[in-house]
């Protein structure tokens, strides 16, 4: 390594200080998408992530989607997706499919991936302990759970002692029957009720977009009364008003800034987290400029 190349990497470490010191200690919710985790190398710069973050005193809460898994294993199967408002339609038999992908697949290969690289990731869900007390969103979508509370001891005894939850959208009901949560609204409830001071959320965009598709409307900055504008004028796609809706709720419960990051990007979260000028939108209550 040449001497310049030394003193770029110094220039950088130097740079992350203030925020290694300001975060260290505090709860950062991340949500990442089904996508970015079907793909291998983007799967491992994300692992490596959480491990530096991990390593500098921040205490990590990860929530995975895996919405096209699910639909392509209905799709092996014989059934079709339908999504109303960005939720999947979920009758019985598509319950069975969601709870098989998201347990038996998506957690267990993520968290047996965080592991190998030294941290000490747990896989749950929303049914462990009754960590998610759920009730039916609406019964036109059938088995589609809304979280009534999150039960926070577990989460909370498994940060102080050293663990990486890693957690699954699903949870159950007063009656023991399994709902499909959201992956964004989940992330937004856990968030609020963990008063985290960050909810990321990782997805397949560069980030918010006043009008999306044009690269040129991107919005690097904004505030929860936009968010709530875009949701009244059915501005924001059906897949993004999840997005903005867990956004808001963290937010007015109190959480000060939330992310929307292009999950695409190698090591998007460091870049926002450790950077002065961060990638993605940053979303704050009041609007106006705020650090990462």
């Amino acid at each position: 390594m040449s001497e310049i190349e030394s003193q770029e990497k110094a220039e950088i470490l130097v740079e992350a200080l203030p925020f290694i010191k300001r975060y260290s200690g505090k709860v950062v919710v991340l949500k990442v998408g089904g996508e970015m985790l079907e793909n291998h190398k983007l799967s491992e710069s994300l692992t490596q992530d959480l491990i530096l973050l991990k390593s500098v005193g921040l205490q990590v809460v990860l929530c995975h989607g895996g919405g096209p898994q699910v639909t392509e294993s209905m799709r092996q199967l014989g059934k079709q997706s339908c999504f109303v408002e960005g939720l999947r339609v979920t009758d019985a038999e598509t319950i069975d499919i969601t709870a098989m992908v998201f347990l038996g697949r998506i957690n267990a290969h993520l968290t047996a991936l965080i592991n190998t690289h030294g941290a000490h990731a747990v896989g749950l869900s929303g049914v462990d302990a009754r960590l998610f007390e759920v009730e039916c969103e609406d019964p036109k979508l059938g088995f589609v759970g809304k979280i009534r509370r999150v039960n926070t001891a577990l989460i909370i005894g498994l940060l102080q002692s050293g663990f990486l939850p890693v957690i699954s959208p699903l949870g159950a009901d007063a009656k023991g029957d399994l709902y499909n949560i959201n992956a964004d609204l989940t992330a937004g409830e856990l968030a609020a009720a963990l008063g985290a001071e960050k909810l990321v959320i990782l997805t397949n965009v560069a980030g918010l977009y006043e009008s999306f598709g044009r690269d040129d409307t991107l919005v690097s900055e904004t505030n929860a009364e936009k968010l709530r504008e875009m949701l009244r004028s059915k501005a924001a796609s059906e897949g993004m008003r999840p997005k903005l809706q867990a956004i808001l709720r963290a937010l007015e419960a109190g959480v000060p800034r939330a992310h929307m990051l292009d999950g695409r990007v190698a090591h998007a979260l460091l870049l926002e987290i450790f950077t002065p000028q961060g990638i993605g939108t940053l979303i704050t209550n009041e609007g106006g400029h705020a650090e990462s």
